[in-house]
């Protein structure tokens, strides 16, 4: 946010050390700010919560620990498919403070006096946070203890345990009822503040996830109540697509129109964008998008698959495509994976320095979010591009999943959702009769879907993958699908013909070599001298035969696979849908109790 954000230091509460419920939910604002000295008008209301801004609403720019990543040794993911995450070594539950900064106001706002619409405008965007951070808490962990206000010392709750996953998203659901209902539609900000449309967009989301988690995982015995959940998506996303206030960016320019909603200066003006974060250059205010380029992570090679080709068929419906070398692979695509994946012959100097991936990663290397614009990239920290937190295209694609699985999508709905991202890029339609009639194969052995829309599900789920790639929704999408079978497949990286040079610039000339180790170099005896000097060399073992991180699937050749995985993944169902809490939190409060096996 700019212009209207006030930064106030007592909101922003430190947590060096992870605590219990009782210092993150009883504490009072670290200032000496009484509710009788604050909280006195909706100016004060107004001031409080632009503080909150910043520790509550992200805008993620990557799927780390999900599918669509590569190479990230060491995540939570990782840890949980190889065995080494459990209470002891998890992180979490120490957010509390997030809610109870909320609740501090909701606490008193009854003190306040003034107009009755400008109060209710801000308690409903206090009552969205609290959505927002249930819905998150919800997600990793499903029961969980439901705060509505700020505990004290002789409260009852302070130390209760966990409270049925019904009763919370119920509570999640009149919180954004109520900010929907008395949230003004137009806040005067360009869209960096919540509007009503914003805790619409969240509505959207958030009852898509809950109705269809509820329908793929049995073991919460709430398979009934799905289609109320669903029906709520539908109801949220109709608000949106009838207000007739957004529509998908389309100026004609393809790839380029899906592109500047990720590396633009600002986002203020641009119809798709229902909410976003302003990170402007004059007040040194900051992110970290320059990162996601080749720096510790790659995108997948099942990610990569996923688009379909230019024409509309599927990629995997090609012979050979599994053994497609990297520059082939790009060839008449989507134009949004061009977009997503550093692909043969980009450049960040945008010159004929062209940028070259890196295997020992996967060699597909994260493009979305990437700053172009040189002026844009400062450093750590230092990157001015602004970041959308709702799309309208998130909306259409939560529309239309939310209808195929109620067994009520109809062609008209597709034109008017996923068929409307699909014509900005100038891909073919989706036809409800063509994809339900003949399902995907591949994507058919990569879901459980058992319905009489499977075909539409699976594309819809498909464009949901690729339109929405390291927008920080795929890992929330699996477990909902009940899709962990997606995780413990080991996430692979471009394939290799065989040893020595490799073309990753699309010129024909070799410009990385995959040697077996630093003292033989055999695979590239036969190459011209100016192109073995210059050659970026990467070695599967070092010189005393140690193994390197990454290794190719058949030995000389095949996709690159990384060593963390040469023993196997495991995902273990249902428990690993969710996250123990943290050991140190079961010993502070014992009525805490684990679920789903942890």
């Amino acid at each position: 946010m700019k212009n209207k954000k006030l930064i106030i230091p007592f909101l922003i509460l430190g947590c060096a050390a992870v605590s219990c419920n009782k210092d993150f939910l009883q504490r009072m604002p670290q200032t000496e700010i009484t509710p009788d000295a604050y909280f006195k008008t909706p100016g004060d209301l107004q001031t409080y919560l632009n503080g909150l801004y910043d520790d509550n609403l992200s805008a993620p720019y990557d799927d780390i620990n999900s599918d669509n990543v590569s190479g990230t040794t060491g995540s939570e993911m990782d840890k949980l498919v190889h065995g080494t995450l459990d209470a002891t070594t998890v992180d979490g539950w120490n957010n509390w403070n997030l809610l109870r900064n909320v609740n501090y106001l909701l606490d008193n706002v009854n003190k306040t006096q003034g107009d009755p619409i400008e109060i209710k405008h801000y308690t409903g965007v206090a009552r969205y946070f609290r959505a927002r951070f249930y819905a998150d808490m919800i997600a990793r962990y499903s029961d969980v203890p439901f705060y509505g206000h700020v505990m004290t010392d002789i409260d009852p709750d302070l130390y209760k345990g966990r409270d049925p996953r019904a009763s919370v998203a119920d509570s999640v659901l009149a919180d954004l009822q109520f900010a929907v209902d008395n949230i003004k539609a137009d806040t005067k900000d360009n869209g960096t503040l919540v509007n009503k449309y914003a805790a619409l967009a969240l509505m959207s989301r958030y009852c898509l996830f809950e109705g269809t988690f509820r329908r793929y995982h049995p073991e919460l015995k709430l398979e009934g109540t799905a289609d109320t959940w669903l029906k709520k998506s539908v109801w949220a996303s109709q608000q949106i697509m009838s207000s007739t206030r957004y529509d998908i960016y389309n100026t004609g320019k393809g790839g380029a129109d899906y592109r500047a909603l990720f590396c633009s200066v600002s986002l203020g003006g641009n119809k798709e964008v229902i909410q976003w974060r302003d990170y402007p250059q004059s007040l040194g205010k900051g992110n970290n998008t320059h990162t996601v380029l080749g720096w510790t992570w790659s995108l997948s090679q099942s990610l990569v698959y996923s688009y379909l080709m230019k024409d509309g068929t599927a990629f995997t419906a090609q012979a050979g495509y599994d053994k497609m070398d990297f520059t082939t692979t790009f060839k008449n695509r989507d134009p949004r994976l061009a977009e997503t994946v550093a692909y043969p012959g980009f450049s960040t100097t945008q010159n004929s320095s062209l940028y070259i991936a890196k295997p020992n990663l996967g060699g597909y290397d994260q493009l979305k979010f990437y700053p172009r614009d040189a002026s844009q990239r400062a450093g750590w920290d230092a990157n001015y591009t602004a970041l959308p937190v709702y799309r309208y295209a998130e909306v259409l694609l939560n529309f239309a999943e939310a209808k195929a699985e109620l067994q009520d999508l109809s062609q008209a709905d597709l034109d008017n959702s996923v068929n409307l991202l699909r014509r900005r890029v100038q891909m073919p339609d989706l036809s409800l009769a063509i994809a339900n009639g003949s399902p995907d194969p591949v994507m058919s052995n990569q879901y459980n879907v058992n319905s009489a829309n499977k075909g539409v599900i699976l594309e819809i789920r498909r464009e949901r993958r690729v339109e929405m790639a390291c927008e920080g929704q795929r890992l929330n999408d699996i477990n909902r699908w009940a899709a962990g079978t997606r995780l413990k497949e080991a996430p692979a990286g471009m394939y290799v013909a065989g040893l020595g040079g490799i073309d990753m610039t699309g010129d024909g000339v070799a410009d990385i070599a995959i040697l077996p180790n630093p003292n033989d170099s055999a695979a590239i005896a036969g190459l011209p001298a100016d192109v073995k000097i210059r050659l970026a060399r990467y070695y599967l073992a070092d010189k005393n035969g140690g193994l390197n991180n990454f290794y190719l699937e058949n030995g000389t050749s095949g996709h690159i696979l990384f060593a963390t995985d040469r023993a196997g993944r495991t995902f273990t169902e249902p428990k690993f849908y969710y996250r123990p809490i943290p050991k140190q939190q079961l010993v502070l409060n014992t009525k805490l109790q684990q679920i789903m096996g942890w």
